[in-house]
């Protein structure tokens, strides 16, 4: 999905005649399909009259029943987007750290352009002055303006916060998990390591790791995500467990992996790219092409210089608002002018997509199963409705895939219970 920021959805507000609505109606209807599901930047429609339900749900919906209809917008938030950059600070990474500098502002501006909660996290060597002195070599640090940073001292801003590491070119993983771990040689006085950063992470937020080198990786793919703790393979330093060990709770599922570095083909991961005096990075990046593919992630070539940079801001955008997740907790809005007192016993929630899909009411959250469906937060006073863990899910897959359609909350009709 290229898009976040708000879904907007259709509150359909049908009051019943006389002539009444259908009754409960429950054979045959299986595990709810959500169906597309309305891009958030479209204008929320008005669904006129409903259209024609299929099948066994028809009944509570008929055309024939005589409901009026009015519509109110309401509107999905997205949960928030957290976006890791580590960067390598060998001298070599100049031209690239300078685009960094330049552009993460506007890169910003792109996640924000899409209505979500982002907050950037840059792990790298904080310097103002380049090149700077560390340990006796020259290092290339990090040193973000603002508005993004807090002061034009590089400080941390309210969304955007720095661990000054100085990261090694083959290193990035390890100090990543290390200073995240805070293990052994990884503290912020340790030469290896950093200030805190866990504590920046907010628990319900998607992650997306960001890499920039020109070298690759000597932590695989597989033991930055399933390490078991301990010795660090390559030194005397303690390293945590891998990202998605469940020592972590959950907090890296389904993260996306994104990279800059030094491949130079889609066919053979050996192979290194070729800059435009002729020379190539030190390695061709072949853990990140193993991160990046196993995440479906986004990836561009060191070697293409400035040029690769608009580009590879705007797919990392795009990756990560594809990767945010939907809320599935509607609230209720006001009803339309000229509609009654809402009837808690008398809403319906459907996907409206190529017909009308009804998903059946259950008493609670913990009374979700495979079917789907959805609750109230509250019984008696309702004023948000909360699909599913099955039908949320379902409704996120369908929002990433850009289709259309929408959800709708009918007003006035006997609600239909699972």
């Amino acid at each position: 999905m290229n898009h976040r920021g708000f879904l907007s959805i259709a509150i359909a507000s049908l009051l019943c005649t006389t002539a009444g609505c259908g009754a409960d109606r429950r054979a045959g209807r299986g595990a709810p399909d959500l169906g597309p599901v309305l891009a958030p930047t479209e204008p929320p429609p008005d669904l006129g009259t409903p259209p024609a339900p299929t099948g066994d749900l028809a009944a509570p919906f008929d055309r024939d029943a005589a409901c009026a209809v009015a519509t109110a917008p309401a509107t999905v938030e997205y949960a928030p987007v957290d976006i890791i950059w580590v960067v390598d600070n060998s001298t070599s990474m100049k031209p690239a750290i300078d685009e960094i500098t330049a552009g993460l502002n506007a890169f910003a501006a792109l996640i924000a352009g899409k209505s979500l909660d982002y907050k950037i996290i840059m792990l790298s060597l904080r310097s103002k002055t380049n090149p700077t002195t560390v340990g006796g070599s020259n290092r290339y640090g990090v040193c973000i303006p603002p508005p993004l940073a807090g002061n034009a001292d590089c400080g941390d801003g309210p969304r955007f916060f720095q661990s000054s590491i100085d990261v090694r070119s083959t290193q990035p993983l390890e100090q990543l998990l290390g200073t995240l771990g805070q293990t052994d040689g990884y503290a912020a006085t340790d030469a290896r390591g950093g200030a805190p950063w866990r504590q920046e992470l907010r628990p319900n937020a998607t992650k997306t790791i960001v890499v920039v080198s020109d070298d690759n990786s000597r932590l695989g793919a597989d033991q930055f995500e399933r390490f078991a703790g301990g010795k660090n393979p390559f030194n005397t330093l303690t390293l945590p467990p891998g990202l998605l060990d469940a020592s972590w709770n959950g907090l890296f599922t389904d993260y996306t992996f994104a990279g800059l570095y030094g491949w130079g083909s889609t066919t053979d991961a050996a192979i290194k790219c070729t800059f435009s005096d002729g020379t190539q990075p030190s390695a061709s990046g072949k853990t990140y092409t193993d991160l990046v593919t196993r995440t479906n992630g986004v990836r561009a070539k060191i070697c293409d210089g400035a040029g690769a940079w608009t580009g590879f801001f705007d797919a990392i955008a795009q990756a990560v608002a594809r990767t945010a997740r939907v809320s599935c907790d509607l609230a209720i809005p006001p009803p339309p002018p000229g509609v009654g007192a809402i009837d808690p016993a008398a809403i319906n929630v459907s996907i409206e997509a190529g017909g009308s899909t009804l998903l059946y009411k259950v008493p609670s959250q913990a009374a979700c199963g495979a079917a789907g469906g959805w609750s109230y937060d509250d019984d008696a006073h309702p004023t948000r409705v909360l699909l599913c863990p099955a039908s949320c899910a379902t409704a996120q897959q369908k929002i990433a895939a850009n289709a259309g359609g929408q959800i709708a909350v009918q007003f006035g009709c006997q609600t239909q219970i699972l």
